[in-house]
């Protein structure tokens, strides 16, 4: 059954040090958000892509993504006040292919991650097919605390895309708008709600998120 791919594309460039939507920053051959938009088409069984935007990007972001589309089509969404509200605005367009059965999960990515591959959204679809949700994780190396302390233990970090069974998705954040609850991230709500098991799928530092001028810099050097 087909799956659908949020991304979300409603930031800033203040902590980038650009003047526009970091996602809107040119990436090799194509702007940032390109990236992401081209690689969930290519996952092969993905049937709706939308899109995420700032209020009042839509028509950049369009033009930014158009030359990935072929005979495809990216829904535009403006976004919300804050990340949880966004991804509730995709939810809203996403919920009558879900209610129809039309679409069995959905994911949810960070489109200033440009470099997730076709194969992790695939294993990360694949996982919450099977367990409920699914998340990429990389092992983190050592940390200190303020006093030079090394932090005991193994330590890994959350990337995206974040993929969970759409229709549990689609009930936990309708409870969520009933509670006038707002999560951290897809995860954090469904926690809440849904109490679905979340499986961890091995990723690497290479799914890198733009956010400080050097990110950039890395992730140019990256796809040449």
């Amino acid at each position: 059954m087909p799956a659908a791919v949020v991304i979300l594309a409603a930031g800033s460039g203040s902590r980038v040090g650009a003047e526009v939507n970091k996602v809107l920053l040119p990436l090799g051959d194509a702007p940032v958000v390109a990236w992401s938009v081209r690689t969930a088409l290519a996952v092969a069984d993905v049937r709706r892509v939308v899109l995420v935007v700032r209020p009042g990007e839509e028509e950049a972001l369009a033009e930014a993504v158009a030359p990935e589309l072929g005979d495809r089509e990216v829904l535009v969404v403006a976004g919300g006040a804050s990340r949880h509200a966004s991804e509730w605005n995709a939810l809203r367009v996403l919920a009558p292919d879900i209610e129809a059965g039309d679409v069995d999960v959905v994911a949810v990515h960070d489109g200033a991650r440009p470099l997730a591959a076709v194969a992790l959204f695939e294993e990360t679809i694949a996982a919450a097919r099977e367990h409920g949700g699914a998340i990429p994780v990389v092992a983190l190396g050592s940390l200190l605390t303020t006093d030079a302390r090394a932090v005991p233990g193994a330590m890994a970090g959350v990337q995206t895309p974040q993929a969970f069974r759409a229709a549990d998705l689609l009930a936990a954040y309708r409870r969520a708008e009933a509670d006038a609850f707002e999560g951290t991230d897809t995860a954090s709500c469904l926690e809440r709600y849904a109490h679905l098991p979340v499986a961890a799928v091995p990723s690497t530092p290479l799914n890198l998120k733009i956010t400080f001028p050097e990110d950039v810099e890395l992730a140019a050097r990256l796809t040449d």
